[in-house]
């Protein structure tokens, strides 16, 4: 049975398409406008080794946030729709990720309760390519809409593009593990019988 979701979302704010698939082989085709969010979420496919693809014209004019967060909050209900029941997921992952002087820590659970902890410092500077203060919102909206609990750590790091590629490196590679069917899981992956 194919892991797949889409999502489309239209506000006067964005006009979104996006579509995943948890089975991928890390192809990406995006384009939001923004060209450094667009090469995270390349790098999000690539080593989550999902199929992403995202299509976003949102109002860049007033700022990047807008077209950021709905980007999180259409993946994560993408993501949440691939998952299905959650019936023999591994459900949980961790990945360390380092990238030079930066090094990122995520752990997540498909748990189906939503939180985010986010402690990651990017020094913006003036060669950021993008806002980067809107980052923790697309983890956030992202967090939401899987139902995961998402622990984000930049543990080391001054360059802000290191530093924001090996978060979203380090993310990608826990979500996989946590999106992994486990042959020796059986059912859904909880005590409770439900996620």
């Amino acid at each position: 049975m194919p892991r797949t979701g889409a999502v489309q979302r239209k506000t006067k704010e964005t006009d979104l398409r996006l579509t995943v698939d948890l089975d991928g082989i890390g192809d990406a085709k995006v384009d939001t406008g923004i060209p450094f969010f667009d090469h995270m979420l390349e790098t999000v496919a690539k080593h989550g080794a999902l199929t992403l693809e995202v299509s976003c014209k949102g109002d860049l004019h007033i700022d990047q946030h807008h077209t950021v967060e709905d980007t999180g909050i259409a993946l994560g209900k993408a993501l949440d729709q691939a998952l299905g029941d959650r019936k023999g997921i591994a459900r949980a992952g961790c990945f360390y990720f380092p990238l030079d002087e930066a090094l990122a820590r995520t752990v997540v659970d498909l748990s189906g309760r939503a939180f985010l902890h986010w402690n990651v410092q990017l020094d913006q500077g003036p060669r950021s390519a993008m806002d980067l203060s809107v980052l923790e919102g697309f983890f956030k909206a992202v967090a939401d809409g899987v139902r995961a609990n998402l622990h984000i750590d930049l543990l080391t790091g001054r360059d802000f593009h290191h530093g924001a590629e090996a978060v979203f490196k380090s993310f990608a590679r826990a979500l996989r593990q946590a999106c992994a069917l486990d042959d020796r899981a059986g059912g859904v992956p909880s005590t409770k019988g439900v996620l």
